[in-house]
């Protein structure tokens, strides 16, 4: 899994948390019960954010370096929640409300959209400013 790929797996994988924690479901072991549980989502994101650690931790990119970090914290919250025998709604909303997990989105999100192209000319039918030219 490679870097945008990791991005777009956290990205999807806070969605559907955020989904799961508004259905209301009781804590439990995610054997019985209709699915789909948070357990393999949250084990993906974990497995995404590794994938981001090892590819950021040696850049020489100081933002790239605080992406590591802040994955490193926020998969922290994410490999507890897993590691418990239950997990129901109410936890995955703390989780949800988490600063680390937030931090992280916010990261990624910032990341994303710094590193696509954008037309100097025009930008989704608007025309994008360009310090450059002088006022004519």
């Amino acid at each position: 899994m490679d870097v945008e790929e990791s991005i777009e797996t956290i990205e999807a994988g806070y969605e559907f948390l955020l989904a799961y924690a508004a259905q209301g479901r009781p804590a439990s072991d995610e054997t019985d019960g209709p699915g789909p549980h948070a357990r393999p989502t949250i084990e993906s994101m974990v497995s995404a954010m590794a994938n981001i650690i090892d590819a950021f931790s040696g850049s020489e990119n100081d933002f790239e370096q605080v992406i590591a970090s802040d994955c490193k914290k926020a998969s922290a919250a994410l490999t507890f929640l897993v590691s418990q025998e239950k997990i129901g709604s109410e936890v995955v909303d703390n989780l949800n409300a988490s600063i680390h997990l937030r931090a992280v989105l916010t990261d990624l999100f910032l990341y994303s959209e710094a590193l696509r192209p954008l037309s100097t000319e025009e930008v989704s039918g608007i025309m994008a400013y360009d310090a450059m030219k002088k006022s004519q």
